[in-house]
């Protein structure tokens, strides 16, 4: 994918999500937007994997004669779109079976009541279904605060799994594993390995400075493990879709790693100085780091996000678990 394709939609997704937090409603969110005009993109990563962009949290969906698993499903307003472009690929009129929620955010899983109320299996992390049914408060424990209310019964995982899952479909071994406390405390990576697939979720991104969500169980010390792990089980030629971003390859994901490795140990030095939080901001301690602060997430809201990570504060936000 060029550059200027996926700078526009990040774009766009950095403006959403902005919203999002501003409001502090994921259903605000999806009133400000007119998903009428929400195109759904399908590239070919691999075989018959297929990742989909449109709004929100790219899609990976593996069709075939067995029918269709996807790996989220955006906002509920993008089903129909999201149906008529994997029956545009025409290669197989059975339906989507299953639904793979790499997280509980509602960019991912917002689709779940229509593809659950038209038939299809949404599985996920054990966390994920807690806090869909739930709701609560998520945030970076500092400017970042969104309020998330519960989902309908319709959207809630069905079947959930502790440490990883396998779905076996379209001659494909569709493994989810559970690596804890990085984007959340219900994260999870889906492999592809027939096709030399992953899908990282929201572990990895292409936006800049990740959003970390410590009001419900994220840290960056989980998202650096969870990446290493994963990159370590994976062969140096994997196609990796991001949880938003281009495709991208074990460099890109190396590259992120280092960036969070540095970044948290120059707030972890200005910690063991005993600066505060707004000596680090002032002090523009992520300066060397600045080009990755093009998303949503600025340098500041990145040392919040490290701050709260490495003294295990979750600010004042965190109302469960």
């Amino acid at each position: 994918m060029r550059k200027t394709g996926w700078m526009r939609r990040l774009g766009i997704c950095a403006v959403l999500l902005a919203g999002m937090m501003a409001v502090g409603q994921a259903a605000q969110a999806q009133q400000d937007t007119d998903f009428s005009k929400v195109q759904i993109k399908v590239t070919k990563v691999s075989g018959n994997i297929y990742m989909l962009e449109g709004e929100g949290g790219n899609i990976a969906a593996s069709v075939g004669e067995d029918g269709i698993v996807l790996v989220d499903d955006q906002f509920a307003p993008l089903a129909e779109k999201i149906q008529a472009a994997l029956k545009d690929l025409k290669i197989t009129d059975k339906p989507v079976r299953f639904v793979i929620n790499t997280h509980y955010h509602g960019d991912h899983t917002g689709g779940n009541a229509p593809f659950a109320n038209a038939g299809s299996t949404v599985i996920a992390q054990d966390n994920v279904r807690k806090r869909l049914e739930s709701g609560g408060t998520g945030g970076n424990g500092g400017s970042i605060k969104m309020e998330i209310p519960p989902a309908p019964k319709s959207a809630l995982p069905v079947i959930t799994f502790e440490h990883d899952v396998t779905v076996h479909l379209n001659g494909e071994d569709i493994r989810a594993l559970h690596f804890p406390a990085g984007h959340t405390d219900g994260d999870a990576v889906i492999f592809f390995p027939k096709n030399n697939v992953v899908h990282m979720g929201d572990d990895f991104v292409r936006y800049g400075f990740p959003f970390i969500d410590v009001a419900s169980g994220g840290s960056v010390q989980g998202m650096i493990a969870a990446m290493e792990k994963a990159s370590a089980m994976l062969p140096p030629d994997v196609k990796v879709i991001p949880g938003h971003g281009a495709l991208s390859n074990l460099d890109d994901v190396r590259e992120f790693v280092k960036m969070l490795k540095e970044t948290s140990a120059a707030v972890q030095k200005a910690l063991d100085e005993h600066k505060t939080l707004e000596q680090m901001k002032q002090e523009k301690i992520l300066e060397p780091w600045k080009k990755w602060s093009g998303g949503f997430i600025d340098s500041d809201k990145f040392i919040e996000t490290l701050y709260n990570s490495l003294t295990g504060s979750k600010g004042e936000f965190l109302k469960h678990n």
